[in-house]
């Protein structure tokens, strides 16, 4: 009865959405708590006002990848965002060194 007690104290937060689906952030919160074994995947589910099994598909994703995070070198996995902006930032460079080259001569 204790643990009821403390669970239907807790706050009811609305999920945090993007126009797409939820943050990353949320999703990481989530997992972490089910992870930690605290409350049921259906208390969380009740809590954050999700499915029992996103909760449980979104816990499988994070495990499988969880490996990545600890990952040197080229096997670390750049988001796509930085791997464009690394593609822009040699694109400018192949243009722009060549002209201050010209310039020193």
């Amino acid at each position: 009865m204790i643990f009821r007690t403390k669970f239907t104290d807790m706050k009811r937060r609305k999920p945090a959405r993007l126009a797409g689906g939820f943050t990353s952030k949320f999703k990481t919160k989530v997992v972490l708590e089910a992870l930690s074994g605290r409350f049921t995947v259906s208390q969380l589910a009740e809590r954050h006002q999700l499915h029992p099994n996103q909760i449980s598909n979104w816990k499988s994703q994070f495990l499988a990848n969880a490996e990545s995070v600890f990952a040197k070198g080229k096997n670390s996995q750049k988001s796509e965002a930085d791997q464009e902006k690394d593609s822009f930032l040699r694109t400018i460079g192949e243009l722009i060194i060549p002209q201050k080259l010209g310039q020193l001569v």
